[in-house]
C-alpha cells in the first residue's frame, strides 16, 4: 500500500463503518450491563457500537495527521474527509434521537449548522478558490461531538456524555457564527 493513498483509504474505511455502526442497533441487544449510569444500562451491542464509532472517529484524526505529515493532499480527501465526519456524526445523533437520549431540537441545530457551513465552504471555493480550514471552535465542536457520542452509547457514566453534548451544541452555534462572520464577503457578489 502506497503511503500517499493511506489517508484517503482511512476516509473510505470510516465511510464503510457507518452502516456497520447502524446495523448494530438492529441486532439483538444481548446482555444488559447495569451500572452507575444515567439511563441505568448499556447493552453489549451499544458498547460494540461505541467501539466502532470510536475507531471510526480515530481514523478521522489519523488520516488528517498522516496527510499533513506526508504532505499528501488530494481533491478526494478535501471532499470526502469532512463529508465522512459529518455522515458519521449525523447518523450517530439521529440514532440517539430515535433512542430518546438527546433532544431533537439540539440535533436539528447541529445538522442545520453542518449544512450551512458546508454550503459556505462550497461558495468560497466557487467564488475565489478559497478552501476554508477548520478553526479552533470548529475543532472543539467536532471533538466534543465525537466524545459525547461515545459516552452516550456507553451509558453516559456521571452524565459526561450529556455535558459534552451541550458543550458541542454551544460550539456548534459559536463556530457557525464564527465562520459566517469572517466570510460575509462571499455574499456581496451573490446575485
Amino acid at each position: 500500500m502506497k503511503k500517499e493513498k493511506l489517508p484517503n483509504q482511512l476516509t473510505m474505511i470510516r465511510i464503510f463503518m457507518i452502516p456497520i455502526f447502524v446495523i448494530l442497533f438492529y441486532l439483538p441487544q444481548g446482555t444488559v450491563i447495569k451500572g452507575a449510569v444515567s439511563n441505568g444500562h448499556s447493552s453489549v451491542m451499544w458498547i460494540i457500537a461505541a467501539v466502532v464509532f470510536a475507531v471510526a472517529s480515530f481514523t478521522d484524526w489519523l488520516d488528517g495527521y498522516l496527510a499533513r505529515k506526508w504532505h499528501v493532499v488530494s481533491n478526494f480527501g478535501k471532499f470526502a474527509d469532512p463529508l465522512a465526519d459529518k455522515m458519521l456524526n449525523m447518523v450517530a445523533f439521529v440514532v440517539l434521537v430515535a433512542m430518546n437520549i438527546v433532544p431533537i431540537w439540539a440535533v436539528a441545530i447541529i445538522i442545520c449548522r453542518e449544512l450551512a457551513v458546508t454550503g459556505l465552504r462550497l461558495l468560497l471555493v466557487e467564488q475565489g478558490g478559497v478552501v476554508m480550514a477548520a478553526a479552533m471552535p470548529g475543532k472543539i465542536k467536532t471533538a466534543t461531538q465525537m466524545t459525547s457520542v461515545i459516552f452516550l452509547f456507553l451509558g453516559d457514566p456521571f452524565y459526561i456524555g450529556m455535558i459534552l453534548f451541550y458543550i458541542c451544541v454551544f460550539f456548534t452555534i459559536y463556530s457557525g457564527y464564527d465562520y459566517f462572520s469572517k466570510n460575509m464577503s462571499v455574499f456581496k457578489n451573490a446575485d
